[in-house]
C-alpha cells in the first residue's frame, strides 16, 4: 500500500502534531490494520505531560496510543487466522516467547517486550499499523471497535480481579475510579463478588462507579474511608482490596481496612515509584500482598465477557475526540481531570 497516513506525533512536553508518514507494510505474519479507535490512557498523559514513567524516557519524535482496534485491510502470506474485512482488538505487547516467562505463560514479565508507546516504540495514534495476527483478536459481530479498543485496560482489570481471587460472597474496595478503577469493578462484579466499594476524591467518577454498579462509594475528601468501610462490614474489614489510584495514602488505608487474612492488590504506579506502608498492621494481619504488571492470556476472556454483555464496556467512556484535534484532546485530559473519565481517539 504505496500512500501517506496521518500520524499524531509528540514533537516534546505537551506538544503534539499531525504529520504525514509512510503506511506501513505488513510482514509475513503481520496484518495490516485501519485504526478506527484508541483509548487515552493515563500512562499516555504521563508521558504527554511529563516525558517519562519512571525508568522510561520519551525521544521525541514519539507516537503515543496503544489501546486501539480497527479493520484488518490487508495480510501478510503467512496469516491463516484473520482475512480482510475483519475487526480486531490490538493487545500491544510483542514478547520474545523464548524466555523462562514466556515458556511458563507469564509472558507480560519478559523483559525483551516491545510494547506500543512504551519508549522507545511508537504507539498508534495514527491511521494504520502493521502488527503480529497472533496479536489481533477477530471481533464478534456484536462488537464495535470502540469496546474493542477498551479491551486492553479491561484486560489489567481483570488481571488485578483475578490476581486477588475475587469471588461470591466477597467484599472489596477499589480505591481510585480512574478507567482502571472502573474496569476492576466491572471485572469483580463479572466474577460475582457480593459487594464492590470505590473510593476516590472525585465525585464524577464516583458517579460513574455506580451507574456501572458499585454497591457504594465513599469521597475519600468529605468522610473517612477506613471508617466507613469498617462500618459497612460490621467491624471486619473487607476481603479484597484493589489500589488501582497510585497513591500513598489510599494504599495505606487499604491496609487499615482489610480484614486478617485477607489479599490486597497493587495496580496503580505513584508518582515516585515508591509508598511507604503500615508494614506493623500488615503483619499483623498476615495480609497477602499482589501487584499486577499489564496482564497476560486474557484477551479472549474479555471480548467474551463484553460480547455476551457482562460487562458493559463502553459506558465507562466519557468523552470522544478526533484525531485532528489530538493535541485539543490530550490538553483536557491533562487539565480537567474532575470531568473527563475516559476519553477515546476516533481515528477514523
Amino acid at each position: 500500500m504505496d500512500k501517506m497516513m496521518k500520524t499524531a506525533v509528540m514533537t516534546d512536553i505537551e506538544k503534539v502534531e499531525i504529520q504525514e508518514r509512510p503506511v506501513p507494510v505488513p510482514g509475513e505474519k503481520e496484518v495490516l490494520v485501519k485504526v478506527e479507535n484508541v483509548g487515552i490512557c493515563g500512562s499516555d498523559l504521563h508521558y504527554y505531560e511529563s516525558g517519562r514513567i519512571g525508568d522510561f524516557i520519551v525521544k521525541t519524535p514519539f507516537v503515543l496510543g496503544h489501546e486501539a482496534a480497527g479493520t484488518v485491510v490487508e495480510t501478510g502470506k503467512g496469516v491463516t487466522n484473520l482475512k480482510v474485512g475483519d475487526r480486531v482488538a490490538l493487545e500491544p505487547g510483542k514478547t520474545c516467547g523464548e524466555c523462562e516467562f514466556c515458556k511458563a505463560g507469564k509472558y507480560n514479565l519478559c523483559k525483551d517486550v516491545i510494547f506500543f508507546a512504551t519508549p522507545p516504540v511508537d504507539g498508534v495514534f495514527q491511521e494504520y499499523v502493521a502488527h503480529e495476527a497472533a496479536l489481533c483478536f477477530k471481533l464478534p459481530d456484536s462488537m464495535d471497535t470502540v469496546e474493542g479498543a477498551l479491551i486492553e485496560p479491561l484486560a489489567v482489570g481483570m488481571h488485578a480481579a483475578r490476581q486477588g481471587n475475587g469471588g461470591m460472597g466477597q467484599t472489596a474496595v477499589v480505591t481510585g475510579a480512574g478507567c482502571i478503577g472502573l474496569v476492576t469493578l466491572l471485572s469483580l462484579k463479572a466474577m460475582g463478588v457480593s459487594k464492590v466499594y470505590v473510593v476516590d476524591v472525585l465525585q464524577k467518577r464516583l458517579d460513574k462507579a455506580l451507574e456501572l454498579g458499585a454497591d457504594g462509594v465513599i469521597n475519600g475528601k468529605e468522610e473517612d474511608a477506613v471508617a466507613k468501610i469498617m462500618e459497612l462490614t460490621g467491624q471486619k474489614g473487607c476481603d479484597l482490596g484493589i489500589e488501582t489510584a497510585g497513591n500513598l495514602i489510599t494504599s495505606a488505608q487499604l491496609i487499615r481496612m482489610a480484614k486478617k487474612g485477607s489479599t490486597i492488590v497493587f495496580v496503580g504506579y505513584s508518582a515516585s515509584g515508591e509508598v511507604t506502608l503500615p508494614m506493623g498492621m500488615a503483619l499483623d494481619k498476615e495480609l497477602n500482598f499482589k501487584t499486577v504488571f499489564r496482564y497476560r492470556n486474557i484477551y479472549p476472556m474479555a471480548i467474551e465477557a463484553v460480547a455476551s454483555g457482562r460487562i458493559p464496556i463502553k459506558k465507562i467512556v466519557t468523552d470522544f475526540f478526533e484525531l485532528d484535534n489530538i493535541q485539543d484532546a490530550l490538553q483536557a485530559c491533562v487539565k480537567n481531570k474532575a470531568e473527563i473519565v475516559k476519553g477515546v481517539i476516533r481515528v477514523c
